[in-house]
């Protein structure tokens, strides 16, 4: 899931008018922003392997700490407590936990069954969407289109950066989604990873044109 992990922080805008995107995006794509350093480290590993699923080359060997069930739910608790210390919103602070933990429930509906309940779980998990390329693309479509429409019809740009920042982010993301679809197996694991780290600049994108936006409260 790529799309869908974005369509839910632009949802979740409207739960939490007061959070910034950036800080939704980061929720919702917190275990893979967790997930690259890892990689790099050797803590986990992911494979290059053509035809693992139709969607994807990707073999996801071992993510216990950043993809487990457990952790997921250990990491969502985390980022919701920091949030409400640092902010004292408490509905963000919720909505933050909740975003996390979408996270995994989405990769749950995407993956085939690899998907670690607990580190050293002997079983995972994965309903394997990722099987059809075209209930895939049609699911995350449609998802991302709603979140999309529910972001822009709740807030307004202040300034004309944040209808650029905006539209922008959304046309960059439809570019990667097919440039994946359409692109070849990547080189090598640590190509993954290290092209992984870019949510972070994503995340600071979002942040961005969301301070030059209001809530209208459509």
């Amino acid at each position: 899931m790529f799309l869908g992990h974005f369509a839910v922080a632009l949802a979740a805008k409207r739960a939490a008018p007061r959070a910034s995107l950036g800080v939704l995006v980061g929720a919702a794509q917190l275990l893979d922003l967790i997930w690259p350093p890892l990689v790099l480290a050797g803590v986990e590993q992911v494979r290059i392997e053509p035809g693992n699923t139709a969607f994807t080359p990707l073999n996801f060997v071992s993510y216990p700490y950043s993809h487990s069930l457990l952790t997921s739910a250990v990491w969502a608790a985390i980022a919701a407590g920091a949030y409400w210390v640092a902010s004292r919103y408490l509905r963000g602070a919720v909505v933050v936990a909740l975003a996390v933990v979408s996270h995994w429930l989405l990769d749950f509906l995407t993956h085939r069954p690899d998907l670690p309940l607990y580190p050293g779980s002997g079983g995972c998990a994965g309903l394997g969407l990722w099987n059809s390329v075209p209930a895939t693309v049609i699911v995350e479509g449609l998802m991302f289109a709603a979140g999309v429409w529910l972001y822009a019809a709740g807030t307004v740009a202040r300034r004309r950066a944040g209808a650029i920042g905006l539209w922008s982010l959304v046309a960059f993301l439809a570019v990667i989604y097919v440039m994946n679809i359409a692109g070849g197996a990547p080189p090598s694991a640590q190509a993954v990873a290290g092209a992984g780290m870019a949510i972070y600049l994503l995340v600071a994108w979002a942040w961005w044109f969301d301070g030059r936006r209001e809530v209208t409260g459509a």
